[in-house]
């Protein structure tokens, strides 16, 4: 069994929004639990609004308002240390934590640079925040040879990230994210801007990193089930702020076991053999309202199996085979 390198255990992270004396909870991350092992490049789909990279602030325990953090445990075990982020300030996490054990390549992360900045000065100040002594020509030195491990030329360097194109902006976010080495690196969306092109050579460089072992794990946030099955070798599905199925990329493609994995997954247009014998459809009706979700299971009022059940109660999470865990009562022994 690999190490474990992140931990949630049933995290509830609300967005309070406030309209004169009216506050409205949106329920966008409940309940949730989920393992990253050392290894795993697990990707997590679902449509928008899911939670997805609400989810991934929570795994970095980057909480701004109008989110809050609820309830539940956020670990990073780093070595023998068992982090518990959602204990530490802020201050601690910046300084010690993130960049060091965890990063993250935000969403919209071609935006992520400051245009007016070389990319030298934005590696230097990063870095100093986490050791203002550090020796400048260390720090440099350590940066080119990123690049070069990454597949960008070392005058990138010195170039205002206006000067590149979008996919070397991409990799230069990605050389930043991972300069310390961090365990842990959260991709949110990383090649939702880009063409197709440019996308397979984002998720070649993400790859390349995790093979010449700069990390130890992926995590991969997307709506595009085709992508993921390009990259990763675990699925985790998002609906409505909860895990609805997790498992292996290639068991969940060739059988999914939710009813919500299923419509997703034949709702994407790929050539794969398996998707034109199954064909195309769509799923009826829409996302719930997270600030009043539907009682019991929250794909009910979607889900041509729905049962009394499903109305009145929801369904935990249980492994119905080796390593592949579905909430869904069609697969509870009642």
């Amino acid at each position: 069994m690999s190490s474990l390198v992140s931990e949630l255990e049933n995290v509830r992270a609300y967005y309070r929004q406030s309209f004169g004396n009216i506050t409205r909870v949106v329920r966008v991350v409940d309940g949730v639990s989920l393992k990253i092992f050392e290894g795993d490049i697990v990707g997590i789909v679902g449509e928008s609004g899911c939670g997805k990279s609400t989810l991934a602030n929570v795994m970095m325990m980057n909480i701004k308002p109008p989110l809050q953090f609820v309830d539940g445990a956020v670990r990073l075990y780093a070595g023998d240390n068992i982090l518990e982020l959602n204990k530490l300030p802020i201050e601690v996490l910046r300084e010690r934590v993130w960049g060091e054990e965890i990063a993250i390549i935000p969403q919209a992360a071609l935006n992520a640079l400051m245009p007016t900045i070389r990319i030298r000065r934005l590696i230097l100040d990063i870095v100093k925040s986490h050791d203002p002594d550090v020796d400048e020509n260390e720090v440099i030195s350590r940066a080119v040879k990123r690049f070069k491990e990454i597949g960008l030329p070392e005058h990138v360097i010195n170039m205002y990230p206006f000067e590149l194109s979008g996919g070397m902006r991409q990799r230069v976010v990605i050389a930043v994210a991972t300069l310390l080495n961090p365990r842990l690196l959260i991709a949110d969306e990383p090649t939702s801007a880009l063409d197709v092109i440019t996308q397979k050579m984002v998720l070649k460089t993400l790859v390349d990193v995790y093979k010449i072992g700069i990390i130890k794990s992926i995590v991969f946030i997307t709506h595009d089930i085709a992508t993921v099955r390009q990259i990763a070798s675990r699925i985790v599905v998002m609906y409505a702020g909860k895990i609805v199925e997790d498992g292996p990329v290639e068991d969940i493609i060739a059988k999914p076991l939710h009813p919500y994995t299923d419509g997703l997954i034949r709702s994407v247009l790929t050539p794969e053999e398996e998707v034109r014998k199954r064909g195309i459809k769509h799923i009826p009706g829409q996302p719930p309202d997270l600030a009043n979700p539907p009682p019991g299971c929250r794909f009910h009022p979607r889900c041509p199996f729905a049962m009394d059940i499903c109305r009145r109660e929801e369904p935990p999470a249980v492994e119905v085979e080796k390593g592949r865990f579905v909430a869904c009562w069609l697969y509870m022994k009642r």
